[in-house]
């Protein structure tokens, strides 16, 4: 999108000129004393956020390039004086623009070494699920969680980060406290160390190693962690490798996976390949991943009629449109062909909106039918419908105050295998921090 003097005056908002008097003095001949933006202009020009051109001209009607924009977006980054506010629209602006901002190269490393080495991100948050199976015995089944998540980031250098997530989760349906379970009860507080990642950005090339996020297809069909490496390279098209240990009997939705990672090799030795397009409004994408573990000759029939069968091998396609800034269509298809069957999974989903933590009373809403064979859809990472599921799933989400964000969801539909009901009634409240 083009921007002109109007994008200057947001810079100069979020690095909070706009809250300061203005004393500065003019040096472009093209702004008068008695324009609408002189105060904003003279200012962010003693700020050195704008330079103007040579001939001492601002030129505020003239378009600028995205790549201008980052320019002065880093600029503004690396001010310290800023309000909580401030920092999240520049985070915002710098989020919009990262790629251009990851040309700058050194600028912004430089920029970010100002920063404090170590950074803290994390959030609190409460979550009740009510779930009706109607192919178990016992049908219904409620639960209550308490989770406190934490996630450092540590420089190293310029290139280089260190990234973590701790994980301390509390089922609030047993009664003990005692995260050893002396009570008698099972151990109901869980402190895992969920991902150890080193992290290396260099242009447009970043490498991960370590426990580190799935790199590809992680909604639909792994919501999990890979113990191993990725590399992403490329601007709008990029091109993903990634290779590891997958955890089987991890905590996954699964239940024919975990039981079968139980009884036999837990974890599957895993490589992947993935392509990913976007340009404005447009995302495409496709992968291929191949995993290898005894655990597939546990799956039973449903998986090789022969049990001889221990490897996957997984395609997969997506698509994302945004029509504008409010709504968009997405969709995710992928198959086993190692599998004799429950061997498709696939979503459909249209969203409006969509909540914002750091802006008090934005929402979003969404519609989905999901289909998630079990023997390809190893881990989904939906809130609503589960591995061997298939029906529509619906949302909706609100901030109620800054950085404090509600959300409920319900899904609606029949177990793959067997045709009866399924239904779910998701609610979390999330405190950011």
């Amino acid at each position: 999108m083009k921007k002109t003097l109007v994008s200057a005056l947001t810079t100069a908002l979020v690095v909070g000129a706009a809250s300061t008097t203005f004393a500065a003095a003019n040096p472009f001949s093209d702004v008068p004393a008695d324009h609408w933006a002189y105060d904003a202009v003279s200012q962010l020009a003693a700020d050195g956020v704008i330079e103007g051109y040579g001939d001492t001209t601002f030129r505020g009607n003239q378009n600028i390039t995205r790549y201008e924009m980052a320019q002065m977006i880093a600029k503004a980054m690396a001010k310290t004086d800023v309000s909580a506010a401030d920092k999240a629209l520049i985070d915002k602006l710098a989020a919009e623009f990262s790629d251009e901002l990851n040309t700058l190269g050194v600028r912004v490393s430089n920029l970010e070494r100002n920063a404090d080495k170590v950074k803290w991100n994390g959030e609190a948050r409460y979550t009740y699920t009510s779930t009706r199976d109607k192919s178990k015995e016992d049908s219904k089944s409620n639960d209550d969680e308490l989770l406190l998540r934490l996630e450092p980031s540590a420089e190293v250098n310029r290139n280089w980060h260190v990234n973590a997530r701790l994980d301390v989760s509390t089922d609030l349906a047993k009664d003990s406290t005692d995260p050893n379970g002396s009570h008698g009860d099972e151990q109901d507080t869980d402190v895992t160390l969920q991902r150890l990642w080193a992290d290396g950005q260099y242009g447009t090339t970043n490498i991960k190693v370590g426990k580190l996020p799935m790199q590809l297809d992680s909604n639909l069909l792994f919501d999990d962690e890979i113990s191993g490496a990725a590399i992403t390279t490329g601007k709008d098209l990029k091109v993903t490798l990634q290779a590891g240990r997958f955890d089987l009997n991890g905590d996954t939705n699964n239940s024919a996976v975990n039981k079968a990672a139980s009884e036999k090799d837990d974890t599957a030795n895993m490589q992947s390949v993935g392509l990913q397009y976007g340009k404005g409004k447009l995302s495409l994408g496709a992968g291929y991943h191949h995993l290898n573990s005894d655990a597939f000759t546990a799956m039973g029939t449903s998986y090789k009629s022969t049990q001889d069968e221990d490897n996957a091998d997984i395609w997969s396609a997506n698509f994302h449109y945004a029509f504008d800034k409010n709504v968009a269509l997405g969709g995710a298809y992928a198959e086993n062909t190692k599998a004799d069957d429950y061997k498709k999974a696939g979503t459909v989903e249209l969203d409006y909106k969509g909540a914002e933590p750091a802006n008090k009373g934005t929402w979003g809403a969404y519609a989905a039918y999901r289909y998630l064979g079990q023997n390809v859809a190893f881990d989904p990472s939906y809130d609503g419908a589960w591995a061997g599921t298939k029906g529509w799933e619906v949302g909706t989400n609100y901030t109620l105050f800054k950085n404090t964000v509600a959300s409920v969801k319900y899904f609606n539909g029949e177990n793959i295998d067997n045709g009866k009901d399924a239904e779910k009634l998701f609610g979390r409240v999330e405190f950011h921090f």
